[in-house]
């Protein structure tokens, strides 16, 4: 077996156990600000939270790492999802612990150049966000936060697996727009 692949393996096999993963913000705790060096199809560009939530909600998904399959198969569809989320006025972000070099084939190859992913150097917003893995901290589990324009949880969505978490934030950002309508 090579060892990229044992790595994956490895690396699924970590995320089954529970212990790994900590808690998630809860809803309507503060969302933490944060800017992050990210990438869109290939081309790098500073990401600032407060200035997305000036344009909408964000919808900010944590996950472990770029092109491992689990991860390759969220940001796909996420990636089919993007046009839903922005009818809803929704900016999607992935962010990961990878360097911004990996993240720019990423954003092409498995974000289909349709949203941005971030790099978070030294683990620091994951962790604000209590979104590492508690023994791998360096390491993001895979939850995913709506966050409203008033900098406020939204909903939270955590699973180890890559399914779900796209359907969760596009019902909780059209309960969203539904709710903030004049």
């Amino acid at each position: 077996m090579q060892f990229k692949q044992l790595s994956s393996l490895a690396l699924c096999g970590l995320m089954l156990i529970s212990p790994w993963a900590q808690a998630a913000l809860a809803v309507g705790a503060p969302a933490p600000d944060f800017a992050a060096e990210a990438a869109v199809g290939g081309k790098p560009f500073q990401f600032k939270l407060a200035a997305a939530l000036k344009e909408g909600p964000v919808v900010l998904y944590f996950y472990p790492k770029a092109f491992t399959s689990g991860c390759t198969i969220e940001a796909h569809q996420f990636a089919e999802a993007t046009d839903q989320f922005k009818s809803l006025g929704a900016t999607v972000i992935g962010i990961s612990n990878d360097d911004i070099e990996t993240l720019k084939k990423f954003s092409i190859e498995a974000c289909r150049s349709k949203f941005a992913v971030a790099a978070d150097a030294g683990a620091k917003v994951m962790k604000s966000y209590d979104a590492a893995l508690t023994l791998v901290p360096g390491m993001a589990d895979r939850i995913s936060y709506l966050i409203s324009s008033d900098g406020k949880i939204a909903a939270v969505y955590a699973s180890l697996s890559a399914d779900g978490h796209v359907e969760q934030m596009l019902k909780a950002a059209a309960k969203l727009k539904a709710a903030t309508k004049p």
